[in-house]
């Protein structure tokens, strides 16, 4: 039965990934809405039902989210129409790299130091659409019940902030669910899908909101990574 449960819900993805391209191809002139309606519709289609507690700011913002999943994406990217940092191994993933790259996603090489620089510049670019950005500074997924270090080098596009932006921490709560969708030791990709797929009934992701803060208020990029940190921590009943 989970199989069945599996297929059927990827065949459901299919079909939304269908249903989106097309109209989303033919608004390309303007600004294209298709992007944010594919992830929303993607992230039902997987077995989950979004829920928001807080406000989220949806334009000049970058938000700063705990990872516990691929479902994170559809999730918030479908709540608010954010863009993504992603690293740079996503944009060459047969049809997923297309598909993030259709959202605006900034793509980002971590194991060449030198290219932080213009890293830096990619993601002040897409600041300057006022399309909201969103980043895992853990760099990872986690298990849903613990917070990782925070990576703080793609801080530094907030200090000196490029204009107005705030940071809005998300935690992202997974609830009952947190341990299907969290990675087990050894798991492929592929794996881990299907066990989520075909997982019986629905369950409840929730996305909290936090307050909002300006980086301006920091010194520095570790500072401002050790802030956005311990916000997320207090939220989540964590040790900052």
């Amino acid at each position: 039965m989970s199989r069945l449960r599996a297929l059927a819900r990827l065949a459901r993805l299919i079909g939304v990934v269908i249903a989106c391209v097309i109209p989303h191809l033919l608004a390309r002139r303007g600004v294209s809405p298709w992007p944010q309606r594919f992830l929303a519709r993607a992230a039902h289609a997987t077995g989950f039902d979004v829920r928001i507690e807080g406000t989220p700011l949806l334009h000049d913002v970058f938000f700063i989210a705990n990872h516990v999943s691929w479902i994170d994406i559809l999730a918030l990217g479908g709540a608010t129409g954010t863009a993504f940092i992603s690293k740079d191994d996503v944009a060459r993933a047969p049809i997923v790299g297309w598909l993030a790259a259709q959202n605006n996603t900034v793509f980002i090489t971590r194991e060449r130091r030198g290219a932080v620089a213009g890293q830096i510049d990619a993601v002040r670019a897409a600041l300057a659409a006022h399309q909201p950005i969103a980043l895992f500074p853990e760099g990872t997924t986690g298990d849903g019940q613990s917070l990782l270090p925070f990576k703080p080098a793609l801080f530094s596009v907030l200090l000196p902030p490029p204009r107005s932006i705030l940071i809005q921490p998300v935690v992202i709560d997974y609830g009952a669910g947190t341990d299907l969708v969290a990675w087990k030791e050894g798991e492929s990709g592929a794996a881990n899908a299907l066990r989520i797929l075909g997982a019986r009934g629905r369950r409840t992701l929730t996305l909290r909101f936090l307050d909002l803060f300006d980086p301006g208020d920091h010194p520095d990029r570790k500072a401002l990574a050790a802030s956005a940190r311990a916000r997320l921590a207090a939220a989540m009943g964590l040790p900052g």
